[in-house]
């Protein structure tokens, strides 16, 4: 696999400046080390404080390091003649949709981050109804944004990244205000986006269950990499993941009970489906 993205030595403190003047910082990311493949679906967990939220602001160069690099295909994310190459390689989806969402119709919105850059007609037009028609959204098209659901919000935001056609798809938490019908729709979607179409993706969240697709699983605690691995090598860590204060997917959880009173399963399941079959 072609490398994408690299990340040396990365650190990154927030300063706070008290009300007489006095500077403190607070360390969010210490040391980190990794690499992203392309095409690669990682999977960030981690409790809140623990950093993952700082590292998808860095990855998108919304912010830049205190300390260390990201590259993305060489180019550094501190280099500001690299800037716009990045995001238009990489894009980001966020927590809340409402705060991406800057137009008065959902085609327009998502024909924004396009239009920023200087993709014009009939391309800009194909790329949008591409994306809504791949999101299901394309007959919300002349809607205002502000007459869609939760779900339906969410999913024209992923609709504006795809638009962007960017190699890399950083989403932090992008279920978290969501239903769990909502949360299913974009998971599927974001499924879809790497297994069919090659995206990167680079996932954060807090529902386990969200990261079993992923190829690999990147665990955060105190601004530092706790482990890594695939989900099974994660989630089968019962005892350290909730050392960690993080839970595992429910099926796991009953697996590693069922081990305790001595029913052995072949392998770590993930799924109802697998447990079932395991069993």
């Amino acid at each position: 696999m072609k490398n994408l993205i690299k990340i040396e030595n990365l650190s990154y403190s927030y300063e706070n400046i008290s009300d007489d003047g006095n500077v403190t910082y607070t360390n969010a990311l210490n040391n980190i080390n990794m690499e992203i493949n392309e095409g690669e679906f990682v999977a960030i967990l981690g409790h809140n404080g623990s950093g993952k939220s700082t590292l998808a602001k860095l990855l998108n160069a919304q912010i830049l390091p205190t300390k260390g690099d990201i590259y993305y295909e060489d180019m550094n994310t501190k280099d500001e003649d690299n800037i716009w190459q990045i995001r238009e390689l990489s894009s980001m989806v966020f927590q809340n949709p409402d705060n991406q969402m800057v137009a008065t119709t959902v085609e327009e919105d998502v024909a924004f981050g396009p239009e920023n850059l200087q993709v014009e007609n009939p391309e800009l037009r194909e790329r949008v109804d591409r994306a809504l028609e791949l999101v299901s959204m394309s007959e919300f098209k002349k809607k205002a944004p502000y007459e869609l659901s939760g779900g339906q919000k969410q999913r024209v935001s992923i609709a504006g990244v795809i638009a962007m056609m960017s190699k890399c798809i950083v989403l932090d938490e992008p279920t978290a205000m969501l239903d769990p019908t909502g949360r299913k729709d974009v998971v599927g979607i974001v499924n879809t986006l790497n297994k069919q179409y090659k995206k990167t993706i680079v996932y954060i969240t807090h529902y386990m269950e969200e990261a079993v697709n992923a190829d690999r699983i990147i665990v955060m605690n105190k601004g530092e990499i706790a482990m890594t691995g695939t989900p099974r090598e994660i989630f089968g860590n019962v005892e350290k993941m909730k050392k960690l204060g993080l839970d595992v997917p429910q099926v796991t959880d009953l697996y590693y009970e069922l081990s305790k009173e001595g029913i052995q399963i072949d392998k770590v399941p993930l799924t109802i489906d697998e447990m079932m079959d395991a069993i």
